[in-house]
C-alpha cells in the first residue's frame, strides 16, 4: 500500500473511532435543565457541572433561575434536572417538603466548609466589647447599629425565600432580641451594598452573610469585621439543634455543605450523570476567588464561562478523572 493510502486509512480509522465514541456517549440526545437562584455568584459552580455533563454527551440547556423553594418542587416534578446549590442544613426543610430522598438523588458533597452568620465591624466590637449577639438586648448597644433613627439595631438580613431569613427570625425571637433588633429583609445585593458604603464611611455595621461570597473579600472577617457568637443553638424545626463548633464557639449556624441534587427518576435512567453528581468536588477557596473576580467587574456570561474553562484547565487531571469514572458507571 502506498504511504498516502496508509495515512488515509489511519485518518479514516481515527475519524470512525471518534465518531463511534461520540455516538456511544451516555448523554447523547438527552436534554438537561440546570437550575439555580438569582444569585449570579452561583453560576460558576453550576457551569462546572454543565461542562462535565457536556463531556458525557448531554445536551445542556441554559440555566433557569428560580427561587430555592420553587426550585425543589420543579426538580421533584421532573421539570428540571439538577441544582448545584443545595445548602445543607439550611435547605433541609425545603428539601423534605418537596419529597426528600424519595424524589431526589443526593449523593456525595460538592462543596464543604461554608460558613454563615452575624457580623459587626471590628472597631465597634472592640470599643464596646461585643462578642455575642445576645448583648444587643441592651438598648444602648443596639442603638449603635440604628440606621433609621428608631432606636433599634438594623440588621442587614437576607432575601425572603432563601431560608436564612427564617433562621434569623427564629433566633431573634429565641434570644429575646425582637424589641431591640430589626431584621431588614429584601434584595440582599442592594442592602449589602448600602452596608459596605456605611462601613467605608467609618460607621458601625451589623449584617448577615455567608461564604463563599465576595462580601468577605471586602469586609474581611478577623481584619475588618468579626463573627458574633450566639447564646445557644436555634435551628427552625429542630428541637435538639447543635450549632456549636468543636472549639466550643457557637456562631448560630453549623458549618454548611453544598450538594448537587437531581431528580431521582432521571438519575436512575442516567447512571453516568448520577456518578458525576456524586463525585464532583469544588474547593471553597476557588469559589471565593471566582466570586471576587466577579465583584471586581469580570461578571459577564462570557467572563464566567472563561473562568470555568480556566478552572478546568488548571485542574484537568481531576476533571478528566470525573469523566472517566462517570463513563465507566454507564457500562
Amino acid at each position: 500500500m502506498k504511504k498516502t493510502g496508509l495515512w488515509a486509512l489511519v485518518a479514516l480509522t481515527t475519524f470512525a473511532t471518534a465518531s463511534t465514541f461520540a455516538a456511544d456517549l451516555p448523554g447523547k440526545g438527552i436534554k438537561v435543565t440546570p437550575i439555580q437562584s438569582s444569585i449570579s455568584e452561583e453560576t460558576f459552580q453550576t457551569e462546572l457541572v454543565n461542562k462535565a455533563l457536556e463531556k458525557l454527551g448531554y445536551d445542556v440547556l441554559p440555566i433557569r433561575e428560580v427561587d430555592y423553594n420553587v426550585g425543589y418542587t420543579t426538580l421533584a416534578a421532573g421539570d428540571a434536572t439538577f441544582t448545584a446549590v443545595n445548602w445543607t442544613p439550611l435547605h433541609d426543610e425545603m428539601y423534605k417538603a418537596a419529597g426528600g430522598d424519595k424524589v431526589f438523588y443526593r449523593e456525595g458533597t460538592y462543596i464543604t466548609g461554608a460558613a454563615q452568620g452575624w457580623l459587626i465591624d471590628k472597631k465597634t466590637a472592640e470599643k464596646y466589647h461585643i462578642t455575642n449577639v445576645a448583648q444587643l438586648k441592651d438598648p444602648k448597644l443596639a442603638k449603635i447599629f440604628d440606621t433609621n433613627g428608631d432606636g433599634k439595631a438594623d440588621l442587614t438580613g437576607c432575601t425572603p425565600g432563601w431560608g436564612c431569613e427564617a433562621v434569623l427570625n427564629e433566633q431573634l425571637k429565641a434570644f429575646g432580641l425582637e424589641d431591640t433588633v430589626t431584621n431588614n429583609q429584601g434584595n440582599y445585593a442592594a442592602m449589602i451594598a448600602d452596608t459596605i458604603t456605611r462601613y467605608k464611611e467609618g460607621k458601625p455595621v451589623f449584617y448577615y452573610t455567608w461564604t463563599p461570597y465576595w462580601v468577605s473579600s471586602i469586609m474581611v472577617p478577623g481584619k475588618d469585621v468579626v463573627w458574633l457568637q450566639v447564646p445557644f443553638s436555634v435551628v427552625p424545626g429542630e428541637k435538639n439543634a447543635n450549632t456549636e463548633l468543636p472549639n466550643g464557639k457557637n456562631y448560630g449556624f453549623p458549618v454548611s455543605t453544598m450538594r448537587i441534587v437531581a431528580n431521582r427518576a432521571w438519575t436512575e435512567k442516567n447512571p453516568a450523570a448520577a456518578k458525576l453528581f456524586a463525585i464532583m468536588k469544588l474547593p471553597l477557596k476557588d469559589i471565593n476567588a471566582q466570586n471576587a473576580a466577579m465583584h471586581a467587574g469580570q461578571n459577564s456570561e462570557a467572563d464566567i464561562n472563561a473562568q470555568t474553562d480556566g478552572w478546568i484547565k488548571a485542574h484537568q487531571e481531576v476533571f478528566d478523572s470525573w469523566i472517566k469514572e462517570s463513563l465507566a458507571a454507564a457500562k
